[in-house]
């Protein structure tokens, strides 16, 4: 493989992600929508609503909101993934897809460059985030911003890579966006986003305790919890890395840009 066109090609490719992204605006917007109303107003309503409190018991509303900034960060990069492959769906019908893997590349390093371009969007919208956490006065240490940076990289590999293996197998665009719903509402809840793993086994919900032990966005959540409080979660770390492994290969594995090509010729 020659290394100045694989070069170019991650930078020409991730400079079409990032104007795509620069001319849709209300895409940060969105992105940065979700978390803060799970942040501040969610959280505030629900610990008043009757002078009942219906989230998990925390000391105080500081320290819930301390202990669910990682998990929005990780929501962050799971809608961020769901969407770049939405846009690969798209790209796909239209015959950009098609287009971009005559490059002469491998397919699996064009591949892995769409996913590096989805990531560092990724990126740009948790930073985003952590910025507004900062504003209003959320306790993450700035030290934590560096040391996240790797756990949230390699967090958005996995989800993007979960992205692009369901771009694979779903064909049309109307049923993506179903499938998304499907696949981030579970993972999100069935986590440590928002609650403790402890919380659900001690109140009963061994199923869902279950569920949430081997929801690999769990992993990426636990990964940036500790890792903005400048530990290292290695458990969380091998998880995450090895189902980022998985489901890449999987995709490589299931991607022929051919299909649609094929269809029409058995017609």
């Amino acid at each position: 493989m020659n290394i100045t066109l694989a070069y170019h090609a991650i930078v020409a490719i991730s400079r079409r992600e990032l104007l795509k992204f620069w001319h849709q605006k209300g895409r940060l917007l969105s992105a940065l929508v979700r978390p803060m109303l799970w942040l501040i107003v969610f959280a505030a309503g629900f610990q008043n609503i009757f002078g009942v409190s219906i989230i998990p018991p925390y000391d105080s509303y500081i320290e819930y909101q301390e202990y669910v900034v990682p998990g929005l960060l990780g929501m962050v990069v799971l809608f961020n993934g769901m969407q770049s492959s939405l846009a690969m769906v798209y790209d796909r019908e239209v015959g950009l897809m098609k287009l971009l893997l005559t490059a002469p590349l491998p397919r699996w390093f064009l591949l892995l460059a769409k996913l590096l371009a989805g990531t560092l969007l990724s990126l740009i919208q948790a930073y985003a985030f952590l910025a507004l956490c900062w504003a209003f006065q959320v306790n993450i240490p700035l030290s934590g911003w560096v040391t996240a940076l790797p756990a949230l990289f390699l967090s958005g590999l996995m989800l993007g890579a979960l992205g692009l293996l369901l771009s694979v197998y779903v064909k049309q665009l109307e049923n993506f966006a179903g499938t998304m719903n499907f696949v981030i509402f579970p993972m999100f809840f069935m986590s440590t986003a928002l609650y403790p793993l402890w919380k659900l086994q001690e109140s009963g919900a061994e199923v869902v305790h279950q569920l949430a032990t081997f929801n690999p966005f769990t992993h990426a959540v636990e990964l940036i919890r500790f890792s903005l409080y400048g530990q290292f979660n290695g458990v969380a770390a091998l998880t995450v890395l090895g189902t980022f492994c998985l489901f890449f290969l999987l995709a490589v594995y299931g991607y022929k840009p051919q299909r649609g090509l094929l269809k029409k010729t058995k017609r």
